[in-house]
């Protein structure tokens, strides 16, 4: 069990993060556009083997060429470090 962040932590992360932005209480999201559906789908793909390996997933919401990750510690019901995590390695380690 991961523990949920205080508001603090939570801010400090995020502003990290840089275009990552707080949806509501308990989730963090980055709209992330391409030039092309193909694109944006390869995007996804790189995403899932990454979540995968952290086996902390995203919600995802695609739109033709504009992909929307949404990351919140659903069973902690809140942020935990998981979810600033996973985004720091999508931020590091995936081309966009």
């Amino acid at each position: 069990m991961a523990d949920l962040l205080e508001e603090e932590e939570i801010e400090q992360r995020t502003d990290e993060l840089g275009d990552w932005e707080r949806e509501g209480n308990s989730a963090i999201q980055k709209v992330f556009e391409f030039e092309d559906f193909t694109a944006a789908i390869k995007f996804v793909n790189e995403v899932a083997k990454l979540a995968d390996r952290y086996d902390h997933h995203p919600d995802i919401d695609i739109r033709w060429n504009r992909v929307k990750l949404v990351l919140s510690t659903h069973s902690e019901g809140g942020l935990t470090a998981r979810d600033f995590d996973v985004a720091g390695e999508i931020e590091q380690s995936i081309q966009y």
